[in-house]
């Protein structure tokens, strides 16, 4: 059984047709990769997978349960989680306040929060581990809004990291970050999910550099529709997503 299996999605915003029979499977230790021009389909997409939207049309699975509709929190709970595009932090949580809200969030403590960082060792710890893993464990007492971006980027993965999820979902982990951090926080986001033991990763990316230095299957977006789906080495060859989805020569 797939982890996460979406069958002929359709979605529409009034008369504009944003995804048009979208299929695809995940499965284990799959790092895979959405990719397209602006307009493909891509955030639509990740907002079906994830409950944020719900499809004009079609399925979605995760681990054979039908999951439509059924929103990001219920779907944290399941094993699936997701970080934004857009870094989704409070400026004035400290780093250890914002992984906290995920660690409360998934032992089901809510409403424990501030009692919980005080008092809770186990929560502590959790919390602890997590910004060790994404090099924040010096930074814990920091407010997240003081962070430099890389680190505001990292604090916004490794929430969604605390959920301990079995699959994660990334809407462009590396934007607007510098160049040089972009492989830096990839590579920590890499060792991180080994250590967690996430099972898949799903990212939407425009940096092409990083699609292809990390992923191990890469689905093309286009009008809505998959237009390939196959491995690094495929997309490279196929010259109809050379031509379509990134405008040139990827070698």
């Amino acid at each position: 059984m797939p982890l996460l299996e979406a069958t002929g999605l359709f979605h529409y915003y009034g008369a504009f047709r944003a995804l048009n029979g979208v299929s695809l499977t995940i499965e284990e230790h799959q790092f895979v990769s959405i990719i397209g021009p602006n307009g493909a389909g891509k955030t639509t997409l990740v907002n079906v997978l994830t409950g944020l939207l719900r499809p004009s049309r079609g399925a979605v699975r995760f681990k054979g349960r039908d999951i439509v509709g059924l929103g990001p929190v219920r779907l944290a709970r399941l094993g699936m989680a997701r970080s934004f595009q857009l870094v989704n932090i409070f400026p004035r949580l400290t780093v250890a306040e914002t992984i906290a809200v995920a660690v409360v969030s998934r032992l089901g403590r809510g409403g424990r929060l501030w009692s919980s960082l005080t008092d809770d060792a186990e929560i502590r710890d959790r919390v602890l581990e997590v910004a060790s893993l994404f090099g924040l464990g010096d930074k814990t007492s920091h407010p997240a809004g003081a962070l430099p971006q890389g680190d505001k980027k990292l604090l916004d993965v490794a929430s969604a990291f605390a959920l301990r999820p079995e699959v994660i979902l990334l809407d462009e982990p590396t934007s607007g970050v510098s160049t040089g951090d972009k492989h830096a926080i990839m590579e920590v986001l890499v060792q991180a999910a080994k250590r967690i033991g996430i099972k898949a990763i799903i990212q939407v990316e425009h940096d092409m550099d990083i699609v292809f230095g990390y992923s191990d299957r890469i689905i093309a977006l286009h009008e809505g529709q998959v237009l390939a789906d196959t491995t690094p080495d495929g997309i490279r060859d196929d010259e109809r997503v050379v031509a379509t989805v990134l405008g040139k020569r990827t070698r």
